[in-house]
C-alpha cells in the first residue's frame, strides 16, 4: 500500500469519515451507503469522496506523511486548490464554515431533511491538530 494511500486512510479514520474542512460525511471506496442512506445522486455523492489533502503542497516541500495529510472531500480539496492563492488549512475552515452557515458551499445541502438526515445536514467540525 502507497504512503499517500495509508495517510489518506488513517485520516480518514482519525477524522471519522467526515471532511477536514466542510465536515459532512465522506466516502472511501463505494459511494453507494451514502446514496441510499441520504437520497443523494451519483453526482452528489461523488462530491464527497474522500481525498487526501496536503495541509503543505508538495511543491512547497510536502510530504505524502501522515502530519501532512488530512481527508477532505473532492468538492473542497478541488475547490482550495482552483484559486490562485490558494489559503492557508486554517484560513480555508473559516472560508468553508461561513460559506455552509449561509448555505453556499455544497450544492444539495438544501435538501429537504428526511428522516435520520439531521446529523449530516448539519456538518460537524473535525478538530484535528495540523
Amino acid at each position: 500500500m502507497k504512503i499517500l494511500h495509508r495517510s489518506r486512510l488513517a485520516a480518514f479514520h482519525l477524522q471519522g469519515g467526515r471532511c477536514f474542512y466542510c465536515g459532512f460525511e465522506m466516502w472511501m471506496h463505494l459511494p453507494h451507503e451514502l446514496i441510499q442512506l441520504f437520497g443523494y445522486t451519483r453526482r452528489q455523492a461523488r462530491q464527497l469522496q474522500c481525498t487526501a489533502e496536503h495541509l503543505v503542497p508538495r511543491c512547497e516541500g510536502g510530504g505524502d506523511n501522515q502530519s501532512n495529510i488530512v481527508a477532505a472531500c473532492r468538492r473542497c480539496n478541488q475547490a482550495r486548490h482552483k484559486r490562485s492563492d490558494p489559503p492557508s488549512p486554517e484560513r480555508f475552515v473559516q472560508i468553508v464554515q461561513a460559506r455552509l452557515a449561509r448555505d453556499r458551499w455544497h450544492a444539495f445541502q438544501r435538501l429537504p431533511a428526511k428522516a435520520g438526515q439531521l446529523m449530516h445536514l448539519r456538518p460537524q467540525v473535525v478538530n484535528r491538530q495540523t
